[in-house]
């Protein structure tokens, strides 16, 4: 009779990653390039905006976000980044050695990019190979659970904020911007040979991040916030020299100055967690910006440890672990 070896169950959390130390930084944002140079004023720049915040939560935070969801669930949850230690490819090589041979990924980016969120899934299952069965959640900007954990903390920030000005503040949702040609359309090959990267249409990433922004003001709809009081915008634009999507948060921001504004909500809708892009660019970067044009800028308390994220997470992996060929969960394996 064969050896059934026990079949053990985990969770891969994807993110992004972060420098602990100023001194990182420039490899950090070879990581991120591929190994290509960047300038050195580019770099002086990072290091600038990463000494302003001290240092990036984001990895002590997805930590955290990993230890919840390991308890919800109660099996090993592991944490793995693109960019920076612990690197995807690290942590699933210790799955591996672990005796892991079923999980579920999923990428701590709720808008799917087929670029950005493609490349975490090649480094999972180029480590992955044949040891471990893995399901990859590409995107989840629908869930209604991450919606609900949005809207509870916009909520109060927006009901404050317009009380004090006595009419409804505008919210700004805003998501994290890519270059415009990650998300163009292919163009078919000029050879007339066939083409080995067809066309898959449009990166759905902008189509999802105003959708899940359009989710949550739904939410918050009863309280009062119609469809003309809420606006999208794409944030953290790089500093590359490519063409990057828009509108931008600096246009909105002076868009809404002009119509008369005083205070605007920035509710980003694209970050799980707090990191430079929250903590430099919109509480250092755009308050500045629109202090500078006489608007007050506002910002709700990222989601971090919220119990509905959590719960949204759990949901993904069940849902995923559902789709594999494995025992239920209701079979628990003690977390590591």
């Amino acid at each position: 009779m064969p050896d059934m070896a026990p079949q053990r169950q985990a969770v891969l959390l994807l993110a992004h990653g972060t420098p602990q130390s100023l001194d990182q930084i420039p490899e950090y944002l070879r990581n991120i390039t591929s190994g290509r140079p960047m300038p050195e004023s580019v770099v002086e720049e990072i290091r600038h905006r990463y000494s302003l915040i001290g240092s990036s939560p984001l990895t002590e935070l997805t930590m955290e976000q990993g230890r919840l969801l390991s308890e919800a669930l109660n099996i090993p949850v592991y944490v793995g980044m693109r960019n920076w230690k612990p690197y995807i490819a690290d942590v699933v090589r210790q799955m591996r050695d672990d005796g892991i041979t079923s999980a579920v990924a999923i990428c701590l980016a709720p808008q799917n990019s087929r670029t950005s969120v493609g490349l975490y899934r090649r480094a999972a299952f180029a480590e992955a190979g044949g040891a471990i069965e893995m399901n990859f959640i590409d995107g989840w900007a629908d869930h209604p659970q991450l919606a609900q954990a949005f809207a509870e903390r916009l909520q109060p920030v927006w009901q404050s904020l317009s009380a004090r000005i006595g009419s409804m503040a505008p919210v700004l949702f805003t998501a994290h911007s890519v270059p415009c040609r990650t998300i163009q359309v292919q163009a078919p090959a000029a050879t007339g040979q066939p083409d080995p990267k067809p066309d898959l249409g449009p990166d759905p990433y902008p189509v999802e991040a105003k959708r899940t922004a359009a989710n949550v003001a739904a939410l918050v709809a009863p309280l009062g916030l119609t469809d003309a009081d809420w606006f999208f915008a794409f944030q953290s634009q790089g500093m590359s020299g490519a063409t990057w999507i828009g509108p931008t948060v600096e246009d909105t921001l002076t868009a809404l100055r002009q119509e008369g504004h005083a205070a605007v909500v920035i509710q980003p809708i694209g970050f799980l967690c707090d990191h430079v892009e929250i903590l430099y660019d919109i509480d250092i970067g755009f308050r500045d910006f629109a202090a500078g044009i006489g608007l007050e800028v506002v910002r709700p308390q990222s989601l971090n440890d919220s119990p509905l994220l959590t719960a949204a997470l759990e949901d993904l992996a069940r849902q995923g672990f559902a789709r594999l060929a494995v025992q239920p969960l209701s079979s628990p394996v003690a977390a590591l």
